[in-house]
């Protein structure tokens, strides 16, 4: 069931939305966690729909601030989902004009459920996301470095104003590659790693993290490789004694992980959609403290390749 209700007030909105969970069945009680995605209108319809698809594993209210024309005179539009339209979810997608698109957390505060951690999601560029209004009401705080147009940059920015609960998409893009590694350490021989070169794209904040992480858990040489735009991870050689284990994946598809003693394995590494990753970082409501050294610490111990 979706409702369209232009020109309106977040009371009118409450009143609606106590309305239809009576006249539908449906009720808010279930709801683990308020998602409040901050976007733009040309990014709102692809978020709204990937925090829907998250929902399924992950039920909550999630509230799209949309911010519009800043200029003219203030206004709210509003659009209320509920049913199958909504996923696992109440959906309220709000548009904000005029005077009204720098009040947004004035707006949010009346429709957050009760007694539920806030999540805010920026899926586009964003900056101060800690010290923000709408951060300020969150308890954890996700953006995406990947969507600027500097990924490595913007990640750097996300270091120098890291504050508990924050976290990154592309944090959740490298879990595949972070747990294959792990994994491969924990078979024969158990050798201490001397020295890893991570190889990814030159836009690509998943691989910095990825070898921030790999810097603080091995303690030995980290070395950030590049290839080409677009490319993302694409090989991690890690060196030991008896020879080095190496994940390679040339065709941002299938990967193959190499280790002395053992058969080569052939694996799926397809980067995760926006909904997959979302729902990842959904599945944690508190401090990812791993992301925090990967970030904080790790990132000053990579050596960057000249080339």
């Amino acid at each position: 069931m979706i409702t369209e209700l232009p020109d309106t007030t977040t009371k009118d909105i409450s009143k609606l939305l106590v309305r239809l969970r009576s006249e539908t069945g449906a009720m808010a009680l279930g709801r683990v966690m308020t998602l409040i995605i901050v976007v733009d209108e040309g990014g709102a319809d692809d978020a709204v729909e990937a925090a829907i698809h998250a929902s399924r594993q992950h039920p909550s209210r999630i509230i799209a601030l949309v911010a519009g024309s800043g200029r003219g005179a203030s206004r709210l539009d509003a659009q209320v989902r509920l049913g199958t339209e909504a996923g696992g979810s109440e959906v309220v997608v709000l548009r904000l004009y005029g005077e009204l698109t720098k009040h947004g957390a004035s707006v949010v505060t009346p429709l957050l459920a009760a007694d539920s951690p806030i999540v805010a999601w920026w899926p586009g560029p964003a900056d101060d996301v800690a010290t923000s209004p709408i951060g300020q009401l969150a308890s954890r705080r996700i953006t995406d470095a990947s969507q600027g147009g500097n990924p490595r940059k913007a990640l750097h920015r996300r270091r120098a104003e890291y504050a508990a609960g924050d976290t990154d998409m592309a944090w959740a893009r490298a879990t595949r590659w972070r747990g294959l590694l792990a994994t491969a350490l924990d078979l024969p021989p158990y050798e201490p790693v001397t020295s890893v070169t991570v190889t990814g794209a030159t836009d690509s904040a998943s691989t910095d993290l990825l070898a921030g992480w790999l810097a603080v858990r091995l303690r030995c040489p980290v070395r950030r490789a590049r290839s080409a735009p677009g490319t993302g991870l694409v090989h991690v050689r890690m060196e030991r004694k008896s020879g080095p284990i190496e994940l390679d994946r040339p065709d941002r598809r299938t990967g193959t992980l190499t280790q002395p003693g053992q058969p080569d394995r052939r694996l799926d590494l397809v980067r995760p959609g926006t909904a997959q990753s979302l729902a990842e970082e959904l599945s944690r409501l508190g401090a990812d403290e791993v992301y925090r050294e990967a970030l904080v610490k790790g990132l000053p111990l990579v050596t960057n390749a000249r080339n």
